[in-house]
């Protein structure tokens, strides 16, 4: 029901900026909550940082004081600029929603395809 798109990934050397973008379509008012993970290869996909639909932030140590999420509700866009890059930041970053499914109160998940992101030395 809802469809979550990503972009804004690359290739930047350590210590520069990119901004993801997520753009969400469908069934958007059932979202309570949207963040960012990201995965390398062997390892298991890991939350970067969320926000709930009051605005609450959420961040992983490693990236607290380097990246922001925020919302744009009139666009129904999720974004996250990242900041001072390290190289250890490279792996795919996910788009997630968390969906409200039932009148009971049940949740769901939706991801984007991901894009991906590169921070050379």
């Amino acid at each position: 029901q809802v469809q979550l798109v990503e972009s804004g990934g690359g290739l930047v050397q350590a210590g520069g900026s990119l901004r993801l973008s997520c753009a969400a379509s469908g069934d958007i008012i059932c979202i309570s909550a949207m963040g960012w993970y990201r995965q390398t290869p062997g390892k298991e996909r890991e939350l970067v940082a969320d926000i709930t639909s009051l605005g609450s932030t959420n961040y992983a140590d490693s990236v607290k004081g380097r990246f922001t999420i925020s919302r744009d509700n009139a666009k129904n866009t999720l974004y996250l600029q990242m900041n001072s890059l390290k190289p250890g930041d490279t792996a795919v970053y996910y788009c997630h929603g968390e969906r409200i499914i039932n009148i009971e109160g049940a949740t769901g998940h939706s991801w984007g395809q991901g894009t991906q992101v590169t921070v050379s030395s």
